[in-house]
């Protein structure tokens, strides 16, 4: 299932990494595509949306509603 994201407070490639990170441990096979100018993460992913979004909140950065 593809879901986008609005993630606020990525500034960098250390950003995107720890993105990527925290949802490639919730889903090793996600599938992830960071497009940092436009604040955009999509992932395809079986994960539950809320569960997506929670991870990059635990990594400290902000995800619009």
């Amino acid at each position: 299932m593809n879901q986008i994201f609005s993630v606020q407070g990525m500034t960098c490639g250390h950003c995107e990494k720890a993105v990527s990170t925290a949802i490639k441990l919730l889903d090793p096979q996600a599938d992830i595509r960071i497009d940092r100018s436009q604040n955009r993460v999509e992932v395809n992913t079986e994960q539950p949306r809320e569960a997506v979004a929670e991870a990059i909140r635990e990594e400290g950065y902000t995800v619009a509603p």
